[in-house]
């Protein structure tokens, strides 16, 4: 019979393991950008912000489903240096919640949202932005 090093084995072994999926990790816990924005979850709801010049997209999902935002409220506190801007969004199609005009955005900005959803938990977020 022929043995191989304990290395080669444990070498084998490691290598398994980094190929595999984590079972924790199952289909809807992807909290990655979807929109190209930043992602924050709160309460297993995950927000994500997409800050652009001349507007702000929030996107609302649980557990890789659109959660709807019909009814339900936001308002967005934007800092960038000394400056500091509110806005509100409002509900805008299945899951997302907009406000337009013109928006400081980028590295060193943050933006501060405060968001009811009907029959959920209220949160509050700090994104700091691209």
């Amino acid at each position: 019979m022929k043995t191989f090093p304990l290395s080669l084995l444990a070498a084998a072994t490691l290598a398994a393991t980094l190929n595999t999926t984590p079972a924790f990790a199952g289909a809807g816990h992807d909290h990655g950008p979807k929109y190209g924005g930043v992602v924050r979850e709160l309460h297993n709801i995950a927000y994500e912000l997409v800050a652009k010049p001349d507007g702000l997209t929030l996107y609302v999902s649980g557990h890789g489903k659109a959660i709807p935002t019909q009814g339900a409220t936001a308002e967005a506190v934007i800092y960038a240096g000394s400056g500091k801007t509110s806005v509100k969004l409002e509900p805008a199609g299945e899951n997302r919640m907009v406000a337009k005009g013109a928006f400081q955005v980028g590295v060193g900005v943050r933006a501060v949202l405060t968001v009811s959803l009907p029959g959920k938990t209220p949160a509050k977020a700090t994104f700091n932005l691209k």
